[in-house]
């Protein structure tokens, strides 16, 4: 490596000094001719980082892991998971590094974490490197997500390396840096359980514990209160996304968070027209992870994260199994008080109106919107409208008029929340077609497309003059045949 940056940059390492079983030591490729395509300037500012240094060749060397602080120890993590149901014993990262942890004001560090850099130990064939449409894609939707409130690892920057990637066709590639509360994964437990260290396996719950989730440390059983954190978190989560129509499209279990952020945007896409079975993922083939099936794909993993965690619940197995399967039980509630009250949210219903009265409303919304293939982001966000008393904009998105008209007279019957409404739907998600067309543009040299998509999604709340079509549906051909990849 060449000479280290100004002093005032740090990078940590606390994983890879703690947990050293389950990180290589690693570098990172250097880039033929590294070029930056974009910086998020405000996370930069958040994290104490100068937009105007990473800009320049010493900044620009950190951001592609070969340029790094003296101290810095870049390692690969170790990971299994279950992929589409089957397990895999060793995955880890092939084409990705943890350069170390960042100090943050908060308190709470943050992983700086590269895409793209390389063949590592991990690599399992693969070349190693990334695609800029791909890092693109997800420098876009990671921080839509963010700004819509949305737990989630953030992109810092996409750095276009000079070297070309060989996919269906050859593509320029591209390194992504990310930052995360860390990068621990449901399959990161199961692959120290596999290990059979049992010291190992509870050094890593003690680590993930104190990173995580503080409060279960002081529990009667902190490993168990740390699964139990974990379950409201993944809850939360995911609740989130179909409030938002969000689909990750590769929800295996090391794409399954500790810290309880959305990670790895590889084929992920937001639902157009309402349906619980839509799949955008190439290698979705049985719609194992299609919209509807999140919640239920979710419970599952978490009980993988269970049997990985079962000798440190108590040392009987039955007993492991029952406190394992009470805490597991949870997870409903939890997901089911999330998606209610985010529900209530959207339809501006004010907070004293009884469950009993609210929750038929929005069965039968949903039931609505299923069966006449409404839009889903334009929907909630004209039943605004229809707030204030104009509900044309909400019902001429809906062919059985009677049922929503129906719906519309006792919805207004609860007085609800115009303004409230305005700050839980958003104009702007980041529509797949325009997506599409950002990184078709940026893949071959034009940005400009990609910037204004993210002038909109950066503040998808605000209705702004001069972006209308970032808030119109997807052409009525569109969403038919249209597929992700995963990029690797």
């Amino acid at each position: 490596m060449s000479i280290a940056p100004p002093p005032t940059v740090t990078l940590s390492h606390d994983f890879a000094s703690t947990l050293p079983e389950l990180a290589r030591p690693w570098q990172a490729e250097e880039p033929p001719e590294p070029r930056l395509l974009v910086l998020n300037e405000p996370l930069a500012a958040d994290l104490g980082l100068d937009a105007a240094w990473l800009r320049g060749p010493e900044g620009l060397g950190l951001l592609v892991g070969t340029h790094l602080p003296e101290g810095a120890a870049p390692v690969a993590q170790a990971y299994a998971g279950h992929q589409f149901g089957y397990y895999s014993p060793r995955l880890g990262d092939g084409r990705a590094l943890l350069l170390g942890e960042l100090d943050h004001p908060d308190g709470h560090p943050r992983d700086l974490h590269l895409k793209g850099s390389g063949r590592t130990p991990f690599a399992r064939g693969g070349d190693g490197l990334a695609a800029v449409g791909p890092m693109l894609r997800e420098y876009v939707v990671s921080e839509a997500m963010h700004a819509l409130g949305i737990p989630t690892t953030r992109s810092l920057a996409v750095v276009a390396t000079g070297r070309t990637v060989h996919r269906d066709t050859p593509l320029p590639g591209a390194v992504l840096a990310r930052v995360a509360r860390s990068h621990l994964r449901v399959g990161t437990f199961q692959y120290t359980r596999a290990t059979g260290d049992l010291d190992l396996l509870r050094r890593l719950a003690d680590h993930a514990t104190a990173r995580h989730h503080p409060q279960a440390v002081e529990a009667e059983h902190p490993h168990l209160a740390l699964f139990e954190a974990v379950v409201a978190a993944q809850a939360s989560l995911v609740a989130r996304w179909m409030l938002v129509g969000f689909i990750h499209g590769v929800m295996n279990t090391d794409n399954m968070t500790i810290s309880g952020e959305t990670i790895d945007y590889g084929p992920c896409a937001f639902m157009d027209a309402v349906d619980p079975r839509t799949v955008f993922s190439s290698i979705d083939h049985g719609g194992r992870y299609a919209y509807g099936n999140q919640p239920v794909v979710a419970e599952w993993n978490l009980a993988r994260f269970a049997e990985a965690l079962l000798p440190l619940f108590a040392d009987d197995q039955e007993r492991a199994i029952a406190l394992a399967g009470e805490a597991l039980d949870t997870f409903r509630g939890h997901y089911d008080h999330a998606f209610a009250a985010g529900m209530r949210a959207k339809l501006g219903l004010p907070e004293d109106v009884a469950d009993v009265a609210t929750a038929p409303l929005i069965e039968e919304l949903l039931r609505i919107l299923r069966d006449n293939h409404v839009d889903h982001t334009s929907f909630f966000r004209r039943l605004g409208a229809a707030a204030r008393g104009n509900t044309e904009p909400a019902r001429e998105m809906v062919l059985d008029l009677a049922a929503i008209d129906g719906w519309l007279a006792r919805w207004r019957t609860l007085n609800p929340d115009a303004a409230a409404m305005d700050r839980a739907n958003p104009v702007y998600v980041p529509r797949n077609h325009l997506v599409e067309e950002a990184l078709a543009a940026a893949t071959d040299g034009d940005l400009g497309p990609l910037e204004q998509l993210l002038v909109a999604v950066s503040a998808p709340f605000d209705e702004r003059p001069g972006l209308e079509r970032y808030a119109e549906p997807a052409p009525a051909d569109f969403g038919r045949t249209y597929r992700t990849f995963c990029g690797t």
